[in-house]
């Protein structure tokens, strides 16, 4: 029985451990990538001209969208020189990823009384050795960008540069906090020299509504020269380890708890054993093996039953626990709680799986018992 608890409650905590992780890694990648990006099929830019843009807002479930110019760059501040990912984006770009909520100091803004702001990743900007004084509101970085379509030669500057204005810095996942930097729309496109072109549409949905419809209805609407993905497409690579890991976990668990059965079965041969007399006693007077089948099948499944119901609980109150309360942090973190995710889904599961190899463990060896011990 108590073996049996054990690993239903182990169960329990870590599907709802790997369901809260999901959740973490849905926050931290889908807040900061768009649920569906509109990209050309061919080539890095395109002519925004080519797609109606407000169109987006007539598909059912787009609630708005972002124009997006992205470059890798080269920064410097003081001595120091790093590499970035530059998104040059408009000003609903920061609604769409919760900017709000991902803030780590300074100001969540684009532009500010007619001048363009920068918003940059904590530990970029960490590595360029640069911070946000409060007395002057910002930092300044300068960003340089290989100049397009020109021939170099001795003496002549290859590189675009601009002083950008960092009014904040950001904390999402590690890649975007040490790589991406983000200007409006207008710096980028001054940069790299661009009229019209820009890299992708940034495309965001209401949640609640299917986004593979979303998707298909879009790609309808911008035509087989564009390619539509997903946030999940994008991150594909991510979900499905996460995945993988909680079914392999799943099923080695499942594995323990048939071994943990095996003592069920020894429990009751050793009863069956212990009371052969008096089972012989019972059918003398004239006790069916169909009667003594139940006694002992019902006795195992009372010993599973009681396991299952105090691991249940006992794992649920783990998990709430750590919910409520916050007991285990993770490494690295700041002290940020473990995550975990209670799932009606999981839980029906668990109990549907441990239920059923529970009766079959009580009914197989109880059969077998009554089948060479006992008469017809």
């Amino acid at each position: 029985m108590i073996g049996i608890a054990a690993i239903t409650a182990a169960l329990i905590i870590l599907l709802s451990a790997f369901n809260g992780i999901e959740m973490m890694i849905d926050r931290l990648y889908s807040e900061f990538d768009s649920e569906i990006t509109v990209r050309p099929k061919e080539g890095k830019t395109f002519n925004e001209n080519q797609i109606r843009d407000k169109d987006f807002l007539e598909i059912p479930g787009v609630i708005r969208y972002s124009r997006a110019v992205e470059e890798v760059v080269i920064l410097k501040h003081e001595k120091k020189w790093v590499n970035a990912n530059l998104i040059g984006v408009d000003s609903s770009f920061l609604q769409m990823t919760n900017m709000k909520d991902h803030m780590v100091d300074g100001g969540m803004f684009l532009k500010l009384e007619g001048e363009d702001f920068g918003l940059i990743g904590a530990t970029l900007l960490d590595k360029l050795g640069g911070f946000i004084p409060q007395n002057l509101g910002f930092e300044t970085l300068t960003c340089y960008v290989p100049k397009r379509d020109v021939k170099i030669r001795f003496g002549k500057n290859p590189f675009s540069t601009q002083l950008i204005k960092i009014a904040g810095r950001i904390n999402y996942n590690r890649e975007v906090n040490a790589q991406q930097i983000i200007v409006p729309i207008g710096i980028s496109r001054s940069l790299m020299n661009y009229t019209n072109q820009i890299s992708a549409f940034y495309v965001e949905c209401d949640r609640k509504m299917n986004r593979e419809d979303i998707k298909s209805k879009i790609q309808k609407m911008v035509g087989k020269d564009f390619v539509v993905k997903t946030n999940y497409e994008k991150n594909e690579l991510i979900y499905k380890t996460s995945k993988s890991e909680k079914l392999i976990v799943l099923i080695i668990l499942l594995f323990i708890f048939i071994l943990a059965a095996f003592n069920l079965v020894a429990s009751l041969t050793m009863l069956f054993v212990e009371k052969l007399e008096n089972i012989k006693t019972m059918t003398s007077y004239g006790a069916s093996r169909s009667f003594i089948f139940k006694i002992f099948f019902f006795e195992g499944l009372l010993i599973a039953g009681k396991g299952i119901l105090i691991g249940a609980i006992f794992g649920y109150l783990v998990c709430l626990a750590q919910i409520n309360f916050e007991f285990i942090t993770m490494p690295n973190s700041g002290g940020e709680a473990f995550p975990m995710k209670l799932s009606f889904w999981d839980g029906t599961l668990i109990l549907t799986l441990v239920v059923t190899l529970s009766v079959i463990f009580s009914f197989l060896p109880v059969k077998f018992l009554i089948h060479n011990n006992l008469k017809k």
